[in-house]
């Protein structure tokens, strides 16, 4: 099937249950969805998504959070804690100092364990416990981790998580150990961990529930789902663009699945979809490298290095599916350095919204695109913050304000505010 945002609804497939199936990316092989654990094609290797017979329109949305959007899922009820319902923060100043017509910041640190990942396992666990699988598993820059214990552990399930040694910031650590996670520190980075899952799950030794799962980014892309509800309520409109961290590239994948699906149910038209902008770390930024080249695969960095650990990764897994979503909606995507992302975080903080610094790269991205006359004036814009400044709480300190010692008396506490 065509990744073309106007290309007609797929008619259901023998192999479709209850108008649910698997498809394949590039050679377009289709697949039963919960006949047999697989992540990628069996016959060409591609990577595979979720398809529905009726893709869901505004209307068919009842409740709240994720499962808000059954009608869009493979299941009506998932393993939940529960997630979703993000808010959608106003920051006038913010808004007034980057200069564009409307600025909103989607803050998915929010959510349960504290970033978006907690959609996409509330959808993947459920398919894990449908599959009749006893452990699960993922390689993790840490928000990952943290998502899957929680998940895992409310399901009853084993979990084990691969994290690059030294690499991963000790907040994230701290939900994986405690939601009884088995914590195995790789020497390698994240993509090397990433191999190894993959290796583990070929072996059947694991279900893997990273993004590669198609299932997992059905849960994210209730992100879209969500911002495009929010801002037409608010507005009577929808945003023009979405700014947004990219590491593994899920959740462009995801959003621009979740456009693709109302424009084939009539709910949304083609000239109102939001153009995806993703930023990432100039030591870690693959995809803005195959963006601004023009290519359409991406070369993998196999040494990266970044402040914003969440997207400290140099191979992008869903790249075949973000490219086009880049490309077909208008959009772009920038790089920034780790001096911007912690300038962004500061400025995020002064407005009330605490991120993480991977978060703070969209705002980051925003900035330098509207500098350079990318981003327009009159845009209305949302930018997606992924995890909250918990997270990583040695980033946060280091970028805030430092202790003052001062005197245990009040008139010299005084004195000292007023000379300094």
């Amino acid at each position: 099937m065509s990744f073309d945002l106007t290309a007609a609804t797929p008619a259901a497939p023998a192999v479709a249950d209850d108008g649910v199936w698997l498809a394949c990316i590039e050679c377009g092989e289709q697949f039963a969805p919960f006949s047999a654990i697989r992540y990628t094609c069996d016959h060409c290797d591609g990577l595979l998504e979720v398809r529905y017979a009726d893709p869901p329109t505004f209307d068919d949305f009842e409740g709240r959070g994720v499962w808000r959007y059954a009608a869009g899922l493979p299941f009506a009820e998932g393993v939940t804690l529960p997630e979703g319902d993000t808010p959608l923060h106003r920051v006038p100043r913010l808004e007034e100092s980057v200069g564009v017509d409307t600025l909103r910041i989607k803050h998915e640190g929010m959510n349960p364990t504290g970033s978006f990942k907690d959609r996409g396992m509330t959808v993947g666990v459920r398919v894990a416990r449908e599959l009749g699988v006893d452990r699960l598993a993922c390689a993790s820059t840490g928000n990952t981790s943290a998502a899957l214990a929680a998940y895992g552990g409310r399901a009853g399930m084993a979990t084990l998580v691969l994290l690059p040694a030294g690499k991963v910031a000790a907040g994230k650590i701290a939900q994986a150990a405690l939601h009884d996670a088995r914590i195995l520190e790789v020497d390698g980075n994240f993509d090397d961990c990433l191999d190894i899952v993959q290796n583990l799950a070929a072996r059947g030794e694991v279900y893997l529930l990273n993004s590669l799962n198609p299932f997992r980014l059905e849960g994210q892309k209730t992100i879209g789902f969500e911002i495009l509800e929010a801002f037409r309520d608010d507005y009577g409109r929808f945003p023009d663009r979405i700014v947004l961290p990219v590491g593994n590239a899920g959740n462009t994948a995801a959003l621009y699945k979740c456009f693709r699906e109302l424009v084939q149910s009539g709910a949304l038209d083609p000239e109102q979809v939001p153009k995806l902008t993703g930023v990432q770390a100039e030591g870690a930024a693959p995809m803005v490298e195959a963006v601004q080249e023009g290519n359409d695969t991406v070369r993998r960095w196999d040494d990266v290095e970044t402040i914003a650990t969440a997207i400290r990764i140099g191979n992008p897994v869903n790249a075949p599916k973000a490219l086009p979503g880049i490309r077909n909606t208008g959009g772009t995507a920038v790089a920034v350095s780790d001096e911007e992302i912690t300038d962004a975080q500061r400025t995020l903080a002064r407005e009330g919204v605490g991120v993480e610094p991977a978060s703070a790269a969209s705002v980051a991205g925003l900035r330098k695109l509207r500098d350079s006359g990318v981003v327009d004036a009159d845009e209305d814009v949302v930018c997606l913050t992924t995890g909250h400044l918990l997270k990583d709480p040695d980033a946060a300190f280091a970028a805030g304000n430092k202790p003052e010692s001062v005197p245990n008396d009040t008139d010299e506490i005084l004195t000292y505010l007023a000379e300094n």
